[in-house]
């Protein structure tokens, strides 16, 4: 077990200490626990490392809102126990996690296992807007809906005390941690970088995975040069908790098998067996069309055109992204996807002043400024803005209650008909944007 600080993780090692160092990744709102069924197998052959997500477990609450932060985390604990080089399995979050080490930090890892998992997950919009409701309303609606996230219906049925297991893991989690890990999958994207993962790869994902099922493991598997994939049937988002005999099985096989050679620092080499002939496993795999609409980046971005000279950076590049991350992919992809030949050059102009030079300021943080914001909506009579920026500021951090606070504060300097409008749709957004969905 461990002492946990404020740059490390919480952790366990199980197994023989001379053994090769077996990584086992959590997924959101689990701990190491989820992986208790393979470990008497596992720890056989190898020293099993395992580690709980910040918040999670009883680890003491250190927010982390960016995979690579949480993969440094990673990296400073294992380097505070002389674990250079290991092999690593994901699930989930887990996954991003060893898609980061096998893309930054290739002479680490040696082999890589990916369960239930994609190069992006979902929509950043579903990520914050889960933010948003926990914010709101604690953990308790995430921790009930969970059940039918991870299991099948048969095995939630059947298996009542693991279901209930699952629902308190995810109910004793830090809000704050877990809002920070929304925020950290929301963010996280390799789809374009699949190729530069070298390490050999086992692709594994349930047949009823609602959530990164199996179309998102083919994209895994098309983009990814030495990858494999095993599809576990009757197991959904869980495969370690649903399956954990079929699943023990997979990772001992390919672990055994699939090990890459260390570097050798006397020769400045590393042996590079030959390329192994890829089985075809199922159909050709090619990437699957995503579930969700693709940014608007890929499908309906202006074209740009050249920004201020001067020496500065074009400011538009980080307005577009501060938009995005504010006002959400929606509704941006919404507004530039209506903008025509007459309205393109407004659309850029706003992006790059308003977003890139004033939003991106850092004098004053995103809460703040939602606040300025909503003010000038109303005391201006923009009704029509407010929506947005109601959703916006919840993503900011703000709660219904400071938003009131805000509109109270309005009424006495802006006016009681401005303040009285901007009550009723505030009151409608909040009510759609904290509504947990079951």
């Amino acid at each position: 077990m461990s002492e946990t600080t404020a740059t490390q993780l919480q952790y366990r090692l199980d197994g023989p200490e001379d053994a090769p160092v077996l990584i086992l990744g959590p997924s959101l709102g689990t701990t190491w626990h989820m992986w208790d069924r393979q470990v008497p197998e596992l720890t056989k052959q190898w020293r099993v490392f395992r580690f709980d997500l910040p918040g999670h477990g009883g680890a003491p609450a250190y927010p982390v809102d960016s995979v690579t932060e949480l993969t440094s985390r990673l990296l400073a604990t294992l380097d505070g126990l002389g674990i250079q080089r290991f092999g690593y399995a994901g699930c989930a979050f887990g996954g991003a996690i060893g898609l980061e080490l096998a893309l930054r930090h290739p002479e680490r890892i040696a082999s890589l296992t990916l369960i239930a998992a994609s190069p992006r997950f979902g929509t950043a919009d579903e990520f914050r807007q889960r933010g948003v409701i926990v914010r709101t309303n604690g953990l308790d609606p995430i921790a009930r809906s969970s059940p039918d996230r991870w299991f099948t219906h048969g095995f939630a049925a059947a298996q009542p005390a693991i279901t209930e297991w699952a629902v308190q893991m995810v109910r004793t989690t830090d809000p704050g941690c877990y809002i920070a890990a929304c925020e950290a999958l929301a963010s996280f994207d390799v789809r374009s970088q699949l190729s530069g993962v070298e390490v050999p790869t086992l692709v594994l994902v349930g047949s009823e995975d609602r959530v990164t099922g199996p179309a998102e493991a083919r994209t895994l598997v098309a983009g990814i040069p030495d990858a494999r994939l095993a599809v576990v049937p009757g197991a959904s988002h869980l495969v370690p908790v649903e399956q954990p005999a079929a699943v023990t099985d997979l990772l001992v096989r390919h672990f055994s098998s699939d090990w890459r050679p260390a570097f050798d620092s006397t020769t400045g080499q590393m042996a590079i067996p030959a390329a192994p002939v890829k089985p075809v496993l199922t159909a050709p795999a090619r990437p699957a069309a995503p579930r969700q609409p693709a940014p608007v980046a890929e499908i309906a971005a202006p074209v740009a055109v050249p920004g201020p000279t001067g020496g500065r950076p074009d400011p538009y590049d980080a307005g577009i992204k501060v938009r995005r991350e504010v006002l959400g992919d929606a509704h941006v992809d919404r507004t530039l996807g209506q903008a025509d030949e007459f309205s393109t050059d407004f659309q850029e102009f706003v992006t790059r002043y308003a977003w890139g030079e004033i939003w991106d300021r850092p004098g004053l943080d995103r809460r703040s400024r939602s606040c300025v914001t909503l003010t000038a909506l109303i005391a201006g009579g923009h009704t029509d803005q407010l929506a947005p920026h109601i959703r916006a500021a919840l993503r900011n951090g703000l709660t219904p209650t400071e938003i009131k606070e805000v509109l109270l504060q309005a009424a006495v300097y802006c006016g009681m008909p401005a303040a009285g409008s901007a009550f009723r749709i505030a009151q409608q957004v909040i009510r759609e944007e904290t509504t947990p969905t079951e």
